[in-house]
């Protein structure tokens, strides 16, 4: 099994032959590639899907990816890349100074492209040539595979309740702020309320706790957000 396949690429291009070639290529090294031709549908992505890197177009037909990328920063980390044809000094420093990750000017190879997002994903998100799994208690977080063990059985999650808990597994014991853990699970530019969260939390803490009213593992942070408490890690 291919290691990048729980890697999300989202292309913002409104050159749709090329994204499609390099979705083609993208998808056939093992990761999952979304397209959007402009900024609003950009946008529309970003606020329901999270992403591991956005590949960055700057000339799109409704705005620019100079504004995408500042309002991205204002609410996510997600790594992105720069690719466009304005390959002036100016333009790259301006890539850079707000908050791009990469710039990679075109015309470019695929091997090059495809260069430039695997030393990403390994600077950001490590190597992944074995599995990720969390142990704590009786529970067993297997990311790669998106499964759950509790006391050796198998547990059934929704898509949204499995990401939430990767990311808290991803961070554990470390409190997290509540519109972080709603930005980068939800989306960045997701409208979604605190309730929502509150629920979800709800939900892992019905599934993985011996006592959901007195969590052992996923608890509150006063003020703060919520922690995946894991001191007994095995």
């Amino acid at each position: 099994m291919d290691n990048n396949v729980n890697y999300k690429i989202l292309i913002v291009d409104d050159d749709e032959d090329l994204s499609m070639i390099i979705s083609d290529m993208l998808t056939s090294y093992g990761y999952s590639v979304t397209c959007a031709i402009d900024s609003e549908s950009a946008f529309e992505l970003l606020s329901s899907k999270t992403f591991h890197i956005i590949l960055l177009d700057i000339n799109l037909p409704d705005s620019d990816g100079f504004e995408i990328c500042k309002e991205l920063r204002q609410t996510s980390t997600v790594p992105v890349i720069f690719a466009s044809a304005r390959t002036s000094e100016t333009d790259r420093i301006t890539g850079y100074d707000i908050g791009g990750d990469d710039y990679l000017p075109k015309p470019y190879s695929m091997k090059e492209l495809l260069s430039h997002i695997n030393a990403i994903i390994r600077r950001t998100y490590g190597f992944t040539t074995q599995e990720k799994i969390i142990r704590f208690g009786n529970i067993t977080v297997n990311l790669s595979a998106r499964s759950v063990l509790k006391n050796g059985k198998p547990v059934s999650f929704s898509l949204r309740e499995f990401d939430l808990l990767a990311y808290l597994c991803e961070h554990k014991n470390t409190a997290i702020e509540k519109d972080k853990i709603i930005s980068e699970v939800w989306g960045a530019f997701s409208t979604v309320e605190p309730s929502t969260l509150t629920v979800h939390i709800r939900w892992l803490r019905e599934k993985l706790e011996d006592n959901p009213a007195e969590p052992v593992y996923i608890k509150t942070v006063y003020r703060v957000g919520y922690m995946l408490e894991v001191r007994d890690e095995s």
